[in-house]
């Protein structure tokens, strides 16, 4: 896969795709925004993938936020709404992926940079990173599905403080609240994230696809039906041969040697 504003590499079952526009802070444009709906497509279903990392070129941004440019130059609000619909759908290939997402946060996360974060499944971020969503600084609001994932990630309060008021926040605050999963020294990001990854991809596949499906499935339920959607999981999981396998190693006091299967 060749791409004009992305850089991708396969290895040991994870692909990082990394945003590549350094110049401008690897901030999203229209083009980059459809290089990354087709590149998530395509990892979908690349059965060499088991999970995807996302991160932006360089040492100062993960991702800046939008393009200032193009958003300026928008006539309507048809052409803003059409603009914010696209990228909802382009992050939602990563909220609702069959494989685990993490966004590597190397720098600044801000706008649209900070909601493609939110829209993976877990985050790792450099102790130097800093989040934030400063929309209303610029007399809109966040497009991308920021408004609706921050409250469901660190809830309603938090979601409230940080779109009304647009300022950054560090990587510690982001951490206690429950934005990012795990932090990390700079030079240990890449390391300490795919450490992370690979213990992941170390359980039983199935299990970790049922789980992800589940926990997703269970935001929009009650507690009641979410355990429902829990409970005919837990049973086809139990049909699997990574649950036999996986108890027999356990007994057998042996590592587990999962098939996907």
């Amino acid at each position: 896969m060749n791409y004009e504003n992305l850089l991708i590499e396969i290895s040991a079952g994870v692909a990082i795709v990394t945003v590549n526009r350094p110049k401008v802070m690897n901030a999203l444009n229209a083009k980059t925004l459809s290089e990354m709906a087709h590149a998530f497509d395509a990892l979908e279903v690349d059965p060499n993938v088991r999970a995807i990392v996302v991160t932006g070129a360089g040492e100062k941004a993960f991702i800046a936020g939008a393009d200032i440019n193009e958003l300026k130059a928008m006539q309507s609000a048809m052409e803003a709404k059409d603009l914010a619909y696209f990228g909802q759908q382009v992050f939602a290939r990563l909220d609702r992926s069959s494989k685990p997402t993490v966004a590597m946060i190397n720098g600044f996360a801000l706008g649209g940079g900070c909601e493609l974060a939110l829209a993976c499944t877990l985050r790792t971020a450099s102790k130097t990173a800093r989040m934030g969503l400063p929309e209303v600084s610029l007399g809109i609001i966040p497009g991308y599905g920021g408004t609706q994932r921050l409250s469901r990630i660190a809830g309603v309060g938090f979601a409230r403080e940080w779109v009304l008021t647009g300022d950054m926040y560090g990587a510690e605050e982001a951490h206690r609240v429950g934005v990012v999963n795990r932090l990390f020294a700079p030079e240990e990001l890449r390391e300490g994230t795919l450490k992370m990854v690979t213990t992941i991809l170390s359980r039983g596949p199935v299990a970790v696809r049922l789980a992800l499906e589940t926990i997703r499935r269970g935001q929009n339920m009650s507690q009641q039906e979410g355990e429902i959607i829990e409970s005919d999981m837990f049973g086809l999981a139990s049909t699997t041969a990574d649950m036999k396998e996986g108890m027999a190693a356990f007994l057998e006091k042996r590592p587990a040697k999962f098939t996907g299967k």
